[in-house]
């Protein structure tokens, strides 16, 4: 969700499919028991083994940009690899 009177990025998430199942999601849900995050809180993104459960920070995510293009170009690196 986008504030068009503030331009700031309010809510979002973003998953990743490969093949059909969900490989990684990222979003803002604040998670502060998790000091692991703290290098990107409240971004980050959930990843595999245990995707529910398995958070880890997410570089390049915010609140006044655009987050899109930095979650395509991790995704599209790690196509490319």
């Amino acid at each position: 969700m986008i504030d068009c009177v503030s331009h700031r990025i309010r809510h979002y998430s973003y998953e990743v499919y490969r093949a059909g199942e969900k490989i990684r999601w990222y979003d803002h849900w604040e998670h502060p028991e998790i000091p692991a995050l703290a290098a990107t809180f409240p971004h980050h993104k959930h990843v595999s083994p245990n995707l529910k459960e398995n958070r880890v920070p997410a570089p390049g995510l915010n609140f006044d940009a655009p987050n899109l293009p930095a979650v395509l170009e991790e995704v599209w690196r790690e196509c490319q690899g």
